[in-house]
């Protein structure tokens, strides 16, 4: 089953601005998509990512977003709408408001039953994403959890997917180097047409050299240059620009992420410094998710500040 596009590059998983009702500020929503989309090296767009605050929208919000972003990238690149639902019946069916709302793809995260019990039988999964796959006609990008959860995929249960005829490309966020190079070898040998993407937002570097088509992360909503320059260093072979880089993010790593993985305090403080640096013209975030606390503004500020990034007003 040939695809329109191809899942390589750097894929921003998008930030979502919200006006001060809450509701998605829609002309913010498509300057920032141009903006995105006009970075030379970005592959395509994420909506309704954890980076996209997706476990707080409605059904309605989710489709209204992919709408706009989809709208606004006009067929430029392709589109990917993330796809968080529980069973089948429901998945199927923000497939399909997915695929109104002008999605190229989706993004399948394993549902929420399966962090928590795990996967009684790994013919449960297949079945998942061929449901989604047949009811929607869209190409699927699988999100692969680090493994210390209990969605984590086999090696079978990965191989198993990759052989699905709309599953185009792998998000692979193991966390575990060992288990991630594995998992890298298994798609490629199960069907090596099939994309890989590094979504390590907190160790770039260290996942792109494992051989990956690219990167989809929420850090390239906030960094997208930089992303898309480190990649190419890779891809270059530079290791020594690659690693100057790096050192350049590290310190904007260091108060988004922390010592820790992406969540949705990360996410709120990357939409803070986002709003700091003048890519956003509001931080705000949907509840139960707060706001950085002040200490946690005065460390962003420093960062962007040291790299040249703190705008004038917010100094």
């Amino acid at each position: 089953m040939p695809s329109k596009w191809e899942y390589r590059g750097i894929f921003p998983a998008m930030q979502l601005p919200f006006d001060q009702a809450l509701a998605i500020d829609e002309p913010e929503l498509r300057r920032f998509t141009g903006w995105l989309a006009g970075h030379k090296g970005i592959g395509g767009l994420v909506t309704n990512g954890h980076t996209g605050e997706v476990f707080a929208l409605t059904a309605k919000q989710r489709a209204e977003a992919t709408r706009i972003v989809a709208s606004e990238a006009a067929g430029r690149l392709p589109v990917v709408s993330g796809i968080c639902c529980e069973g089948i019946a429901e998945a199927v069916e923000h497939a399909g408001m997915a695929r109104e709302a002008g999605a190229s793809a989706l993004l399948v995260m394993p549902p929420h039953q399966w962090l928590r019990f795990g996967m009684r039988q790994p013919e449960n999964v297949v079945d998942h994403f061929a449901a989604i796959g047949k009811a929607s006609g869209l190409d699927l990008i699988v999100h692969v959890y680090p493994s210390w959860t209990r969605a984590s995929y086999s090696f079978e249960t990965l191989a198993a997917l990759a052989r699905l005829p709309w599953v185009k490309c792998m998000k692979v966020g193991t966390r575990d180097m060992n288990k991630y190079a594995c998992d890298i070898r298994v798609i490629r040998e199960a069907d090596p047409s099939v994309t890989v993407l590094t979504c390590h937002d907190e160790y770039l570097l260290a996942s792109m050299v494992q051989g990956v088509d690219g990167a989809l992360v929420g850090f390239a909503s906030f960094l997208p240059q930089m992303i898309v320059d480190l990649y190419a260093a890779v891809c270059a072979g530079d290791l020594k620009r690659a690693m100057d880089i790096q050192s350049r993010i590290n310190p904007l790593k260091d108060v988004v992420y922390g010592g820790g993985e992406p969540s949705g305090d990360a996410h709120a403080r990357m939409k803070m410094a986002m709003y700091l640096a003048g890519i956003f013209k509001s931080a705000a975030v949907q509840p139960p998710t707060r706001p950085p606390s002040a200490a946690e503004i005065d460390s962003i500020k420093a960062a962007l500040r040291e790299a040249g990034m703190l705008r004038k007003e917010a100094a």
